[in-house]
Order: C-alpha cells, then structure tokens, then sequence
C-alpha cells in the first residue's frame, strides 16, 4: 500500500469513528426524551387510572364480592339524573362550540388579514377581554340575567360560554389563518373570485386543524366549566354534569364510586372527540400549493 491510501484510509476511517461517536449521543439523547416523555404521561394518566379503577371497585356495603364490577355505573345511571344531566352538558356544549366557530372563522380572518386602526384596536379589545378574569363577570351577569329571566336555565349559561370562548376563539382562528399563503387568495381573486368567495373556497377550506383545534378549545371549556354553572343553575333538572357531580359530596359521607363512576362519564366524551378527530389535525398540503412560484 502506498503512502497516499494510507492517508487516505486514516481520514475514512476518524470520519466513521466520528460518526459513529454522534449516532450514539443521538440515542442517548432519544432515550433520555423518551424516558421525560414516559415519566410525565405516567404522571398524568396515574389520577385518570385511580378514577377508572375506584369507579370499578364495589361500594362499602354492596351486596357484590367481585374485585372488579358495574355496579356503580348501573346505580347512576338507574337511580340519578346522570342522563339528563350529560344530555345539559352536550347540549350547551355542542351549540357553544357552533356559535364560536359561526363567529369566530370570519372574524379571524379579519384580525389575520386586515389592515388598519379599526382592526388594531379590536385586537386589543379581544385582549383586554380575555384578560380578565372571569370571577369579576359572574356576579354582574347574574343581576343582569336575572332580570332578563336567564337565571337556571342553559340559555343563559350558553350566552355565558360563548361570551367566555369568543376572543381565544378568534385568536386562533387568525393564528391559523396566517399561516395560509396570501397568494393563494390573490390568484383566486385574479380569476374572478370575490373576497368572500376567497374566504370561503381558499382560506376556509384549508383551515381544518385551525376550526377543529378552536371547536374543542370550546367544547372543553363550556364542558369542563363549574363556577358559572354553579352560579346561574338552580335546579336539579337544568345541572350539568360539573354540578350534578358536585351534588353527590356530602357532609358527612360520600358515596367515592358513584363519584368516580360519574368522572369516568365525564372523561369520556373529550376522550371520544379527540380519537375521532386526531386523524383531521394535518396541515400539509398548503406549502405546496406555491411550488414552483
């Protein structure tokens, strides 16, 4: 072998020494994110188990010697208002999340696209808005509600809702719909389309992950949401299930299956929406578009 492929041989050979060297920090470094990763769902899915397996455990004083039974789900469901109370919950919750998004989708397209101190100082009202928290709203709204007979009954616990959801909504919408090329819009323009029409078959139609990350933004807050039901609901027949759940602590004894049983139907409608609409969150397809401008 000659002196030149000697010096050729050591370089090739540090080179694979070196990229041998990286290949195995990256391992490590992938091992060391996914045991963070594992370590944090772990803490996280630990409280949702106990809640599963306690609603599955038999009550103190059940007549059932099984380890594992439904009896608790049979109970709540036979002998509460659970039912009408999940059908509340659906209900506020469904025409919330529509009244946002009706709302929402071209006021956000405002915010993204336009241009002036008209839409800067509505920006900064949404701001405003939303930074304020929502304790100092609930009792004015009740006195008010309460003369306009909106006082326990959901219609007022919507217009609540919706009021709550509106400016993180619009927010998100203008969020998303900044990341859709303006040259999309203007081609569209250039062959005849309307702003309107614009909005509607360029902008709009890109913009799934956007309107279904605002809608459960929505879902989850009219679902999830306690104080404001608590304040303006009164009776047992208009309850959500935040309230209706509340309604089962006593002072002296509480029934801990039945609760967890009801947590457990809590859990299950956001659990269900994000299984099924996991597969909508993409937003490829949009850069392409411009390819070759």
């Amino acid at each position: 072998m000659t002196s030149t492929d000697v010096s050729t041989a050591r370089p090739s050979a540090s080179r694979r020494g070196r990229r041998e060297e990286l290949t195995h920090k990256e391992l490590r470094g992938r091992w060391w994110r996914f045991a963070l990763i594992a370590a944090v769902t772990a803490v996280v899915l630990v409280p949702i188990g106990a809640v599963v397996v306690l609603s599955l455990r038999p009550t103190l004083g059940s007549a059932t010697t099984a380890a594992v039974t439904l009896e608790n789900f049979a109970r709540i469901f036979g002998e509460t208002d659970v039912l009408l109370w999940l059908e509340n919950s659906l209900m506020v919750s469904a025409v919330t999340v529509a009244i946002a998004l009706i709302v929402a989708a071209p006021a956000g397209y405002v915010l993204s696209r336009g241009r002036g101190r008209l839409v800067s100082g509505f920006s900064l009202v949404l701001f405003i808005v939303q930074s304020l928290p929502l304790v100092t709203a609930v009792i004015p709204l009740f006195i008010l509600f309460a003369r306009l007979g909106l006082v326990d009954n959901l219609s007022g616990v919507t217009i609540v809702y919706v009021g709550m959801t509106m400016s993180v909504a619009i927010w998100m919408m203008a969020a998303y719909y900044d990341s859709i090329p303006v040259t999309l819009e203007e081609a569209a323009w250039l062959d005849g389309c309307s702003v309107f029409g614009g909005f509607l078959r360029i902008v709009l139609r890109n913009s799934p992950p956007g309107i279904l990350s605002t809608a459960i933004f929505s879902f989850l807050l009219s679902w999830n949401d306690y104080l404001v039901a608590l304040v303006f609901l009164r009776s047992d027949f208009v309850y959500t299930l935040p309230v209706g759940l509340q309604s089962f602590f006593q002072q002296n004894a509480t029934s801990w299956g039945l609760v967890m049983a009801i947590a457990v139907v809590m859990m299950l409608p956001p659990v269900l929406l994000f299984t099924f609409l996991n597969k909508y969150f993409s937003i490829g397809g949009i850069g392409g578009s411009l390819a070759g401008q």
